[in-house]
Parts: structure tokens; sequence; C-alpha cells
């Protein structure tokens, strides 16, 4: 299967909001700072591409108060999901082509 290059997902394909994506498969839902962490993102290229994401439909944003503090909690939504592992699997039929 010859998939071409131009139906690669770009809103994943981005590194950084492919570090996000990885991230976010393997759990339920995660907070920003640990998401922070995890990434090795600056609060603003965490807020900007989460921004997308969120946009795109691919992850959802709660955002609440916890004893006055801000609390921010990021989840992959199904249709991230759906499209994090249609992604991968283009990915790999992509470099089976050059082996």
């Amino acid at each position: 299967m010859n998939i071409p290059i131009e139906e690669i997902d770009k809103i994943i394909h981005e590194p950084a909001r492919m570090k996000i994506m990885v991230t976010l498969y393997f759990v339920e839902s995660m907070d920003a700072i640990f998401l922070l962490r995890q990434t090795n993102l600056t609060w603003g290229n965490l807020a900007t591409h989460t921004k997308k994401l969120e946009a795109a439909g691919y992850i959802e944003v709660k955002k609440e108060f916890i004893k006055r503090k801000p609390h921010t909690m990021f989840l992959l939504t199904e249709r991230g999901r759906d499209a994090f592992e249609a992604y991968t699997k283009k990915m790999k039929h992509l470099f089976e082509g050059f082996t």
C-alpha cells in the first residue's frame, strides 16, 4: 500500500503536537503541569499546540479551580484517538515503502 505523503495528518505530524498526542494516547487524562513536563514544551508552546489540537477536535481541555487555583486537564477525544491511530498506520505504510 503506497500512501502519498500529502495524506499524512499535518496537525498531528508537527513534532510538538505529536508529543502531546503520544503522551495523551496512553492515559485517561493529564493535567497541564504533568503534560508540560512530559513533553518538555514551554508554557507558550503547550498553549499554542493544545489550542490547535482542540480546534481539530483531537483533544478536550477541561478547566476548573481547585482551592482557588486554576487547574487544566487534557484528554484525547475519540476523534483524536482515531486520528492518531490512522496517522501511525499511514506512517508505518509510508516507511514500509523505503525498506
